[in-house]
């Protein structure tokens, strides 16, 4: 089974869409992914009963816009401060913690985050996210074959 993808974001606020993007752009190379805003109890809903979940959001910290972070959250405790890009007052750290909380984490939670640099509405996505959409959007893809091949048993 592939692992659900959710792509995190709001499309009309520059970077804030980078989740929004790497969902697009895996579906077109024929990976099942789906956008979400974000919101923590659509993101509990939609990985229940998931054995593997891979969210990809924007990030707000000191680091250069397009850099990647990646976060297995079943392992750790997600980083707060870089994951309140949202407009939401519940977003995707709260969905994590909470669900860590009430147990219902799906067996393994991979977290990918974009560094972001501009989310004002209406603004489109800064070159440094496009750049990092493509390559998360690769490894992801390499992610979801090598998985398919393991439980393939091809070697």
């Amino acid at each position: 089974m592939q692992p659900r993808i959710i792509g995190c974001g709001n499309p009309d606020r520059g970077d804030d869409a980078a989740g929004v993007l790497v969902a697009r752009r895996l579906r077109t190379l024929g990976i099942e992914a789906e956008e979400q805003s974000g919101e923590s109890f659509s993101l509990m809903d939609a990985w229940q009963g998931c054995e593997t979940v891979i969210v990809v959001d924007a990030l707000c910290s000191d680091h250069a816009p397009g850099e990647v972070k990646t976060w297995d959250a079943c392992a750790n405790p997600l980083p707060k401060t870089a994951l309140q890009c949202s407009t939401h007052a519940f977003g995707l750290y709260e969905a994590v913690e909470l669900a860590r909380t009430l147990d219902r984490l799906p067996d393994k939670l991979l977290i990918y985050g974009i560094e972001g640099k501009e989310f004002a509405p209406g603004t489109r996505p800064s070159i440094e996210v496009e750049r990092a959409v493509e390559l998360v959007a690769q490894q992801i893809a390499e992610f979801v074959q090598a998985n398919d091949v393991e439980r393939q048993g091809v070697s």
